[in-house]
């Protein structure tokens, strides 16, 4: 009886032990999010080109300190609105390669039309 409970024992082991083996080859398979951050302000983005990986995930993470401002990605269909004194998020996986433009879409002054970056997306 002993060695029936010991063999189980050991099997349940065996078991437990190949399945936290399959966890983290295929947990360290998957790319982990980047956050980049990014100060706007009247009427700029800094960093104002942002450079990333195809299928990487990314949050972009935007903070303001003087009005409200907009942020929109037209290519990858991704808006935020930016907030004084508060952090705004927008999680990112670019599927595509080339260079983007984004802008303010939140009126924010005169010179609100000239504030724009660049996304870069690379393989």
């Amino acid at each position: 009886m002993r060695t029936l409970r010991a063999g189980a024992a050991c099997a349940s082991i065996a078991v437990m032990v190949a399945g936290l083996g399959a966890y983290v080859v295929a947990s360290s398979a998957v790319p982990q999010e980047k956050t980049i951050r990014i100060v706007s302000e009247r009427f700029n983005y800094s960093p104002a080109e942002v450079t990333v990986r195809k299928g990487v995930p990314v949050i972009l993470e935007f903070t303001t300190k003087d009005v409200l401002m907009g942020f929109n990605l037209p290519d990858f269909e991704a808006k935020v609105d930016i907030v004084p004194g508060k952090v705004a998020r927008l999680r990112l996986v670019p599927d595509k390669t080339g260079t983007f433009v984004f802008l303010c879409d939140v009126f924010c002054g005169s010179g609100h039309e000239e504030m724009n970056g660049r996304l870069i997306v690379v393989d």
